[in-house]
């Protein structure tokens, strides 16, 4: 049958079911897509992420290439979001993903594990060293291609009914902790929590859990934790720079033309970009109104950071032994985080700390 008769005659499903599915999208004009979020829409920064992706593939397609983005419960669970992608349900996902440590620990690898990267390093790491490569050969396995998209910087450590003084002070603490860093909890004799966002404000405030961290000062006074536990502790020592990821399922990717490629890329590195600096730019001010209405900022003091290293590294150690997905981008990271922090040791470490004693 003559291409054109084919096409007229069938109508796009049809085209589709018989697998001409790559060719005919690039040859598509419009193209509508749905992204589903972990996040509330309430948070204007990690969930705004999104949204700014959305913008910027809108404007540099021309209004061709539109993406509906979905708040996390909105068309799955926010922590859904991966099977939604695997099984083809929407062709885009943007979350942290060691959530999904659950499935396989390697996940974690590419937002944040305690003591490990911080954002730039985090940033250099997937660009220019093998972080990108190594995922995706990971994801690929879910049937997704990844792209980073957002990092929060360094987080702080959480709200806490108790001051946390001592190593002790953990045990049969219930702790709302994302992700991958429960397991490094649950080694100090505490209860890892993972709830998604929109959901920790009442379990804190209904006694359900004893603590409960987030990002930082700006995402924590929108969701009001300062309510209902005194004590915000610093730093938080299992993200020093997790980054968020945009997850787009392959068969979808890969029947998009090589223009519209381009345009997810470089809007994931906008957003990328974009995200940190709202983050960086909004948490001063919302500390000081934290600490003005009464919050107590406390430094989680050596002998714990100290314990809480130790366990890190056994863990590493022990999910080397047995998960060889692990092993594999494990092992790159380490390396790279080593002579990131030789690096960063003469260089940003020293100058940060200049700065900040210095009466400005």
């Amino acid at each position: 049958m003559e291409r054109r008769s084919f096409i007229r005659n069938t109508g796009l499903a049809g085209v589709l079911a018989a697998g001409a599915a790559p060719a005919i999208v690039q040859a598509q004009a419009n193209i509508r897509w749905r992204l589903a979020s972990s996040f509330p829409k309430a948070l204007d920064t990690i969930y705004g992420a999104a949204e700014t992706f959305s913008k910027k593939v809108s404007e540099m397609s021309g209004g061709k290439f539109t993406i509906s983005v979905h708040a996390g419960g909105e068309l799955m669970p926010a922590f859904g979001v991966v099977d939604g992608i695997q099984n083809g349900t929407v062709e885009m996902a943007h979350t942290a993903p060691y959530y999904f440590f659950g499935k396989d620990e390697t996940f974690a690898l590419a937002c944040a594990i305690p003591f490990g990267l911080n954002s730039r390093q985090m940033t250099a790491w997937m660009y220019e060293g093998n972080g990108l490569k190594l995922m995706r050969e990971f994801y690929a396995q879910y049937n997704i291609i990844s792209f980073p998209m957002g990092n929060t910087g360094a987080q702080m450590g959480g709200w806490f009914r108790k001051e946390i003084k001592t190593v002790a002070d953990y045990k049969g603490l219930k702790f709302r902790v994302g992700g991958f860093a429960g397991k490094v909890i649950e080694r100090l004799g505490g209860v890892p929590q993972n709830i998604p966002g929109g959901e920790i404000y009442q379990a804190l405030e209904k006694g359900t859990i004893d603590a409960a961290e987030w990002v930082g000062p700006y995402d924590d006074q929108k969701l009001g934790f300062n309510k209902v536990a005194p004590f915000y502790h610093y730093p938080g020592w299992w993200e020093g720079g997790p980054q968020l990821d945009l997850y787009v399922n392959t068969k979808a990717y890969e029947g998009l033309s090589s223009e519209y490629k381009a345009i997810i890329e470089a809007a994931a590195a906008y957003a990328h970009t974009d995200m940190q600096a709202k983050y960086d730019a909004r948490n001063p001010e919302a500390l000081k109104q934290l600490v003005a209405a009464g919050t107590k900022v406390v430094a989680f003091n050596k002998a714990v950071l100290d314990a809480a290293f130790k366990e890190a590294m056994g863990l590493y150690a022990d999910l080397s032994a047995k998960n060889p997905n692990w092993k594999k981008v494990y092992s790159d990271y380490a390396n790279f985080r080593r002579d990131q922090n030789l690096w960063f040791r003469f260089t940003e470490a020293q100058f940060d700390r200049y700065m900040q004693s210095a009466k400005l």
